[in-house]
């Protein structure tokens, strides 16, 4: 998997709503109602992280959910979380 160079990574982000481009990966916050609501949707994703052979570092406290992806084979961002975050978005957006 090739390695996205920063423009490329910048632009894919135009299409990602509250993505940023921190310390060589892409990472995100959301905040749901309660802790129960938050991992339901973490649960979710993580059924379509298997289904992508392709896993987040996340941390969960309370309602708060932050994710960071990036391909570690790579040693930046390629693709698969470009991919990845978009299935996230879609996961958020449908709740």
């Amino acid at each position: 998997m090739q390695k996205l160079t920063d423009s490329q990574i910048e632009e894919n982000l135009k299409q990602l709503d509250g993505w940023e481009y921190i310390n060589g990966a892409i990472e995100t916050t959301f905040e749901f109602k309660n802790f129960k609501d938050a991992f339901s949707v973490m649960t979710r994703i993580a059924f379509e992280c298997e289904k992508q052979n392709h896993h987040p570092d996340w941390t969960n406290v309370y309602n708060k959910l932050n994710i960071r992806l990036n391909t570690h084979d790579a040693n930046g961002i390629t693709e698969n979380d470009i991919t990845l975050a978009h299935t996230i978005e879609e996961i958020i957006t449908s709740e």
